[in-house]
């Protein structure tokens, strides 16, 4: 088995190395079989979230692929946003429908675009349980998700059995150098209000009182913000510039509700302490990389100072394959898509 990744040179082995290998041995390891120019467009559970798809634009444009992500409209789009979306009246030509869940804006793109094969990629965590509409996806031409446990939870909420191809997440692609800061914590937000672009998770009352007992504790305080998130309730702390799994590299730990990025943390090196609400569902997984979990705001501080990394077999089950993800993802789409 395995020893604890206690430190980031056997962490990177372990994930970067072992991981990595085995993912060569499966996907195969370059891209001579990726076709170029794919044309792919992307529907997910949350319609104008962009922020999934952005860490795959690096990778297509290598590729000389075009990404476009499905949106009902352009109202909740930046000027800025570096994803290409298109509402399906203006949708342009393509190979592949790729759906990143079951929900009901997935479920219409696919009854819309009938006539292109259609992949499931998980790119966030989805409840393990069967979506309503999940059978309207059907057929489904390939199923992948960033790490076995990912995939699990991902399958229940397909309603499917099939084999779920574990390629990584392609946030792991680049892991940032942890150099720890003295006494810095990192803060995980999720969503306090839902909106139109997705649901919300409970527990801000919870993190933000927990965050109050570790500033008052001592603690610097790094906040790692949700794209959601309203960022007026956390304006009196420091918010990362910086994506969360970058600012992980300079915490000691992080606090948080459980989420998509939690695994992501724990592969940087920086252990992690949930803050869960009674009301919040999560898969079991985002809570089996935490150190501990805190129903209390006042056992906070305590379980920050004693946080520590999961085992290796939770870490690798939960993180997946890490390094080359975006890549082996998007090998995956070309051998399913439509040829031109």
């Amino acid at each position: 088995m395995l020893p604890i990744m206690e430190n980031l040179v056997s962490r990177r082995a372990v994930l970067g190395g072992v991981l990595a290998g085995a993912a060569a041995a499966v996907f195969g390891g370059g891209t001579a079989g990726a076709a170029r120019g794919r044309r792919v467009l992307v529907a997910t559970n949350e319609p104008w979230g962009t922020y999934h798809v952005k860490p795959l634009l690096a990778e297509a444009a290598r590729r000389g692929w075009r990404l476009t992500q499905l949106v009902p409209d352009y109202s909740r789009i930046t000027p800025d946003d570096p994803v290409p979306v298109a509402t399906p009246e203006d949708a342009p030509r393509a190979d592949l429908l790729v759906v990143t869940g079951a929900g009901d804006w997935p479920a219409d793109c696919v009854a819309r675009f009938r006539r292109l094969p259609v992949a499931a990629s998980s790119l966030a965590y989805q409840q393990p349980v069967e979506a309503p509409r999940a059978r309207e996806l059907r057929p489904l031409r390939l199923l992948t998700s960033s790490s076995p446990a990912e995939g699990r939870a991902f399958g229940a909420h397909l309603g499917t059995r099939r084999r779920i191809r574990a390629v990584g997440s392609p946030q792991t692609d680049d892991l940032p150098r942890r150099v720890p800061e003295p006494g810095l914590v990192l803060v995980l937000t999720s969503v306090t209000h839902p909106d139109g672009t997705g649901g919300a998770a409970p527990g801000t009352e919870l993190l933000l009182a927990a965050t109050e007992k570790l500033a008052a504790a001592g603690k610097r305080i790094l906040v790692g913000l949700h794209p959601r998130e309203n960022r007026e309730l956390w304006d009196r702390y420091e918010i990362s510039t910086v994506g969360s799994v970058a600012a992980a590299a300079r915490a000691e730990a992080a606090i948080g509700i459980p989420g998509t990025v939690f695994p992501l943390v724990a592969a940087v090196g920086t252990p992690l302490v949930g803050c869960v609400d009674p009301a919040l569902t999560v898969p079991d997984y985002l809570l089996a990389v935490c150190s501990s979990t805190v129903l209390d705001a006042g056992r906070a501080v305590a379980a920050v100072d004693g946080a520590r990394l999961p085992d290796a077999a939770t870490l690798t089950d939960a993180v997946g394959p890490v390094g080359g993800s975006a890549r082996r993802l998007l090998t995956e789409w070309a051998r399913v898509a439509n040829r031109h």
